[in-house]
């Protein structure tokens, strides 16, 4: 059995238990938290202290990191990976190169394994658009997503001083999605496909214009696009904005011979973003530990695993099976 442990327990987490859940060869060993064990309600994993993480060197297989990108995952990672194989979900696109770097470092001179900014994008999205520009040189690649709850950028609304709980949604260009599955060549601004929209629970006497400059104006998250912020009370954030449905399309219009039109498409539907972003987790969790005990030190990405490694089944059986 694979033992994992999990470092943090917000709704990535707890998805990423319920995940375990499913299974065969693999045990999850406990959670590890900021907050006092016994606050925090697991569905049945033992909680620990951060700190007693440090004695279990040699008894875990792999840790999944499950906090956010924005401040939690770089510091956490390198920190842990000192120790422990590790996977995580860092997913701000610009830094993923500078977040690569920091762990590769420290995976290789501990002679652990890492893989960074695993989930649906980065991640199965990252593969679908390698392997649609590989196949189709001469075309566009055009990423959409949503709509849905960003965990990542509703987590960095969070961190703001001020905000007591804030959700993001993406919001999807459909007219412009209808044009490049028609076969049109389309030159887009970032802007042009996506819009954000953020429902935001400020605490008493906060400056909402002051909160919304600093929403509208974040490098990474919000300063790209059209976005649009609400001010509202938590109870109506309670009671409206807590599922966390989420989705996405990939799509690639390419030519081959003599102009033919081909059109390459990867969809998402997804009722519990964290939820399927904790099985990715789950599934490259198996892949790291199987690198891990071949001697591969160092950081990986998605791009860098064979697809038999996330499986349970033997080659034996994927080759009956699946080819």
């Amino acid at each position: 059995m694979i033992k994992v442990a999990i470092i943090g327990y917000g709704n990535l987490g707890r998805g990423v238990e319920r995940s375990l859940k499913q299974q065969k060869d693999m045990e999850l060993v406990g959670v590890y938290t900021r907050r006092a064990p016994e606050s925090v309600q697991t569905e049945g994993a033992q909680a620990f202290t951060m700190d007693q993480l440090e004695d279990k060197k040699g008894e875990i297989d792999v840790c999944i990191l499950c906090g956010g990108s924005a401040t939690d995952l770089p510091t956490q990672t390198p920190e842990w990976t000192h120790l422990f194989n590790t996977i995580d979900s860092f997913d701000t696109h610009a830094k993923i190169p500078e977040h690569f770097a920091k762990v590769d470092h420290v995976a290789k001179e501990n002679q652990t394994t890492s893989i960074i900014s695993t989930g649906w994008d980065p991640g199965l999205f990252s593969l679908n658009r390698l392997y649609a520009q590989s196949i189709l040189p001469v075309g566009q690649t055009n990423t959409f997503w949503g709509k849905g709850v960003s965990q990542g950028h509703s987590d960095a609304l969070r961190r703001i001083e001020g905000v007591v709980d804030a959700v993001q949604y993406t919001i999807p260009n459909s007219e412009v999605i209808e044009k490049l599955k028609a076969g049109e060549e389309l030159a887009l601004a970032i802007r042009d496909k996506h819009f954000r929209e953020c429902f935001v629970v400020l605490g008493e006497g906060v400056d909402e214009e002051a909160i919304r400059n600093e929403i509208i104006t974040m490098p990474n998250y919000f300063a790209d696009y059209d976005t649009e912020v609400h001010f509202i009370s938590q109870n109506e954030l309670n009671e409206n904005h807590k599922a966390m449905p989420h989705g996405g399309t990939v799509i690639h219009t390419g030519t081959t011979h003599e102009k033919t039109k081909q059109v390459i498409e990867y969809k998402l539907q997804l009722e519990s973003n964290p939820e399927f972003t904790a099985s990715v987790l789950v599934a490259y969790a198996r892949a790291c530990v199987r690198l891990a005990k071949e001697k591969h030190f160092g950081a990986y990405t998605v791009l860098d695993i064979a697809p038999k490694y996330l499986s349970d089944r033997t080659d034996e059986e994927l080759r009956k099976e699946l080819l």
